[in-house]
């Protein structure tokens, strides 16, 4: 298979996961950090059962070992970013501005590789901050300054500069380890963060509460982590072995696009789901902003192969 379908398929994966993990926040969890808890927790789970499994390969160094933890750490600590923002916020809103790291790795080439852009690179950069920006927009009700002031967009703009650098180290360990190798290794680092940041009195009530009421959330989550998360983490981490950094990176932004498709259907269909606004200017600004980001990533990743 070619990387570009794999990368493809994988933003296509996990895009669901985000679609599950804001039912969950939104239907039944009681803080922010109840969600990356149990992630934490399936992550780790993950992570062990397959290094007992498989074992060590042989010829294993420690560089790409650590590239892979921290490639996962990195992981982690963006997305805990987004797990803050996705307790008070549309998921079609918050991903695709989260989405627009691949823009800080063209950026960080830039300063610290001495990898220099051209005009088309850096018109490109700037359409996908346009449309991170755009995204959050919502017609009569917000301005742009309060947009670029808000709370929310700064910390997905963190968190994506943050989740930007972990392609670097993913690529470094995966060109040298086997993907399932190198994902046990970077769902340890994910799984260690989410737990070290999450495990608090708040969180762990939720849990205690779910297991006792044997709430669908668990089922929702353990679905989610153990296996689609897992087969969309793998699919890109797969792509990322076959081809070119810049490139899966660019095609894993479709993720936005993915993810606008389906959080609006079911919006659509099941009025209220996910707490996402369904009004046909709020639609039309979503899929236009969404469509700049996609092709604004896409842009720089070209320009830089």
């Amino acid at each position: 298979m070619s990387w570009v379908a794999l990368a493809l398929a994988g933003a296509a994966v996990l895009s669901i996961v985000s679609l599950i993990d804001k039912t969950v926040i939104y239907r039944y969890a009681r803080t922010p950090h109840t969600v990356p808890l149990l992630s934490g927790f399936a992550q780790t789970s993950v992570g062990v059962v397959i290094l007992v499994v498989i074992g060590v390969p042989e010829g294993a160094t420690w560089r790409p070992v650590m590239g892979a933890l921290v490639s996962g750490a990195i992981l982690g600590i963006s997305v805990q970013f987004l797990m803050l923002v996705l307790y008070s916020n549309e998921v079609s809103r918050s991903i695709p501005v989260f989405l627009s790291y691949p823009i800080f790795t063209a950026i960080y080439a830039f300063f610290f590789l001495g990898e220099g852009l051209g005009a088309v690179e850096w018109t490109a950069v700037a359409v996908v901050v346009a449309g991170a920006v755009l995204i959050s927009f919502r017609p009569g009700r917000t301005s742009i300054r309060s947009i670029l002031l808000g709370r929310a967009f700064v910390l997905l703009m963190l968190g994506s500069a943050i989740h930007g650098s972990a392609h670097i180290f993913g690529k470094v360990a995966v060109d040298e380890l086997p993907v399932l190798f190198t994902h046990a290794l970077r769902s340890l680092g994910l799984g260690g963060v989410f737990l070290a940041f999450n495990l608090r009195s708040g969180s762990v009530d939720d849990v205690r509460t779910f297991v006792r009421t044997r709430s669908p959330a668990l089922r929702f989550v353990a679905v989610n982590e153990l296996v689609i998360a897992t087969v969309g983490l793998l699919l890109l981490l797969w792509a990322l072995a076959l081809g070119p950094a810049a490139l899966v990176t660019a095609l894993s932004g479709a993720r936005a696009f993915f993810l606008v498709v389906y959080s609006t259907a079911l919006a659509l269909v099941w009025k209220g789901a996910l707490g996402e606004v369904t009004t046909p200017g709020v639609i039309a600004v979503k899929l236009l902003s969404t469509g700049l980001i996609v092709a604004g990533v896409a842009a720089i990743a070209l320009g830089s192969a």
